[in-house]
């Protein structure tokens, strides 16, 4: 049975450091499993804060880095480089100074990769790749917005309802429009989901999903656990 856990703490840097020491521990756990770990990233101003965390952890040279697997929730239909791309963020902060295997970093494509401008090719291309079943993600983070959105998942959008593919492309109604996400039941696939915020800005959707609320971030489950890691701020809200 799925589990949910809320971890407070008192404010931004201090959550990057937590999730980047619990993310590392996850992968040397999985590794120690299953030989490999497979972890989806997010975008955002804390998420590039783990990342940049995760470098000076020592626990991350216990890390096979060749043998993790990254994949991304969502990502901005741009060029390949351009700094709005959740791609180039991670590559800055932590993956180009990796010893990743290139094969296993599944960047989702870019606006001048083989399939051009178009969206809906790109996400055909991201769900072949993904392919079925679908990989084993190990852990799957979000970040939320303040309208409660994850992974480009907006409030009522249709593209929460689509089932027929594990990712989809669509215009969002913040900017830039072109989105390539992961849809709902690939989210839901994954055996941890994290749901990563920090701010007073998130406390009011924060607070509202765990009142009850039908936002998207309410529906963002993991199959063993889904944890929410909050700074104070954005805990603000739960009662």
């Amino acid at each position: 049975m799925s589990e949910t856990v809320v971890v407070v703490v008192p404010d931004a840097d201090i959550l990057a450091s937590t999730v980047a020491a619990r993310l590392a521990i996850k992968i040397i756990d999985a590794q120690a499993v299953h030989g490999t770990a497979s972890v989806v990233l997010t975008g955002g101003r804390v998420a590039a804060k783990v990342l940049h965390a995760i470098r000076e952890l020592p626990a991350s040279a216990a890390i096979d880095w060749s043998r993790v697997d990254l994949w991304w929730g969502d990502e901005r239909f741009l060029p390949a480089g351009d700094p709005d791309r959740n791609e180039t963020q991670a590559r800055e902060a932590l993956l180009d100074k990796l010893p990743l295997d290139p094969a296993r970093v599944h960047a989702m494509p870019a606006s001048d990769g083989p399939d051009g401008d178009d969206a809906l090719a790109a996400a055909a291309r991201y769900a072949e790749e993904l392919g079925a079943p679908l990989p084993r993600f190990d852990v799957l983070m979000l970040g939320v917005g303040e309208d409660g959105h994850v992974a480009s998942l907006f409030p009522e959008h249709p593209v929460l309802a689509e089932t027929g593919t594990t990712a989809a492309a669509f215009n969002s109604p913040k900017p830039p429009p072109t989105r390539v996400t992961l849809t709902l039941s690939t989210i839901q696939s994954a055996d941890e989901v994290w749901l990563i915020a920090a701010g007073p800005d998130k406390a009011k959707p924060i607070g509202a999903v765990h009142a009850g609320a039908h936002l998207p971030a309410a529906s963002a489950t993991g199959v063993r656990k889904t944890l929410w890691l909050l700074d104070r701020a954005a805990a603000a809200e739960i009662r």
